[in-house]
């Protein structure tokens, strides 16, 4: 017996449409530019996934940076110190840290200060 596409064609568009959905004009109805949008929309989301991390990562270090250069370090200095104390904060908690509880902040720029100066 021959077998017939329908039932799975229409799964395949119906789950392609339901994809595209609030894309604009034909990009949202239309069989053949929806799935080229959405190649294409796939891509840019698999790129700027990485991207993101990327640029918070920057966002990060640059508010450290920020906040460290007033209470008179630099950033490269703060990362090593914080090496040589034994402060293991990833960026983004120091980054939140630095912008939301300034106190407890001091606080880790002071054991660092404390770890340069023994180790110079």
């Amino acid at each position: 017996m021959r077998t017939i596409k329908g039932a799975a064609r229409n799964k395949a568009k119906k789950r392609l449409l339901k994809k595209v959905k609030g894309f604009r004009g034909g990009r949202g109805s239309l069989i053949r530019t929806a799935k080229e949008t959405l190649v294409r929309a796939e891509a840019f989301a698999y790129r700027d996934r990485r991207t993101r991390k990327r640029e918070f990562r920057k966002l990060w270090i640059l508010r450290i940076n920020a906040a460290v250069r007033q209470r008179g370090l630099r950033y490269s200095q703060f990362i090593y110190g914080l090496d040589k104390a034994e402060i293991v904060l990833d960026r983004k908690s120091l980054a939140e840290m630095a912008v939301h509880d300034p106190a407890a902040f001091d606080q880790v720029v002071e054991q660092v200060k404390q770890a340069l100066a023994t180790a110079a």
